[in-house]
């Protein structure tokens, strides 16, 4: 996995390094609380979408599962805490098999 968009949240603290050491190599952050991100595209090298579902604007969050799928790329939910992240990750229904947890498994 190269890339993850995450969505939500203001202050990660050591989440992006977290999500580092398992693998991702490069974790793109978007708060989610202007009203204007609504416009933004997902970037191309995006792999896989996290969207942590505490601080989120809800249209930004309807908007970006609707891009997400039109380009085919998988999305979980999660709160923003490293457990819930880290459970989400492992057992989402939609991660692509290139997802460093399946490796693992």
């Amino acid at each position: 996995m190269s890339a993850l968009l995450l969505i939500g949240g203001d202050n990660l603290g050591s989440i992006p390094g977290k999500l580092k050491n398992i693998g991702f190599s490069e974790v793109i952050h978007v708060d989610g609380r202007k009203v204007k991100m609504v416009k933004n595209e997902i970037p191309e090298r995006v792999d896989l979408i996290l969207i942590l579902t505490d601080f989120v604007n809800h249209n930004l969050s309807n908007k970006i599962k609707n891009k997400a799928g039109k380009k085919d790329i998988p999305i979980c939910y999660s709160k923003r805490s490293w457990s819930c992240i880290y459970k989400s990750l492992t057992t989402c229904d939609n991660i692509c098999e290139q997802c460093p947890f399946l490796k693992k498994c």
